[in-house]
């Protein structure tokens, strides 16, 4: 089934790429991951590791001036970019412009498109809304992924939620649900994703803006580990809980 939106991958950024990565692969069981030598462009270096059919990325500057480096700069590391995959690309286009929502930066490829929200528009973090042909592919998570999706990606694991500190939780909560569409539904300060089984929920900063939590569905009781300035707080699967 090809989901309205669902988040597919976070990224976050800091000046210890390796010691993060590392980190995230140990701790969280992910997979080993691939660099990505597109994201040059961005003077930017990453580490991208599957989750299921899901990913998480590691940033780092490569130089200073560019929007990471800033970022960096300002806040330290952390949680800096979600990228929600979208069932069609040419409606979404559509209502950014009738949102009046300006593009950071977009691009079209053989088996992705990639569009990044400007931050100033849709606070909290960078978004970008990305289709991918076919759904179950992804054209980030490397090679294995491109034109379709590896033999048997882990099924019992994968990203349910975003916790993201702004000024503003309930207007970023409605601007956040306007701009994924019809498969968001808003309540108070939090976005839900129900057909994905995800939430998105916005609070008050407390020691630094941007993307502060994210919880994961993988095997296991639950438990929580700050890995770059991110809380990854993990939930049994559904299998665990049938089983307890």
């Amino acid at each position: 089934m090809t989901l309205a939106v669902r988040l597919r991958q976070v990224a976050l950024i800091t000046p210890r790429i390796e010691d993060v990565a590392v980190a995230l692969r140990d701790e969280l069981g992910l997979e080993p991951g691939w660099t990505d030598p597109g994201v040059g462009v961005f003077g930017l270096e990453n580490r991208v590791l599957s989750f299921g059919d899901c990913f998480l990325e590691v940033l780092a500057p490569l130089t200073g001036g560019t929007a990471g480096a800033r970022f960096v700069a300002r806040h330290g590391e952390g949680g800096y970019m979600a990228i929600f995959q979208v069932a069609g690309r040419q409606e979404l286009r559509r209502r950014l412009a009738r949102l009046g929502v300006r593009i950071a930066w977009q691009v079209d490829l053989d088996h992705i498109s990639a569009t990044h929200l400007d931050p100033r528009d849709v606070p909290g973090a960078i978004v970008s809304l990305d289709w991918a042909d076919p759904p179950s592919s992804w054209e980030w998570g490397g090679p294995a992924w491109r034109a379709g999706a590896p033999a048997r990606p882990a099924p019992d694991r994968g990203l349910v939620g975003l916790e993201v500190a702004v000024e503003r939780p309930e207007a970023a909560a409605r601007r956040w649900a306007e701009v994924l569409g019809d498969g968001a539904r808003l309540s108070g300060a939090s976005v839900q994703l129900k057909a994905a089984g995800q939430a998105l929920d916005f609070r008050a900063i407390d020691r630094r803006p941007g993307i502060v939590a994210c919880r994961l569905a993988r095997p296991g009781p639950a438990r929580s580990s700050t890995i770059g300035g991110v809380r990854f707080d993990s939930e049994p699967t559904d299998h665990d809980k049938e089983e307890t």
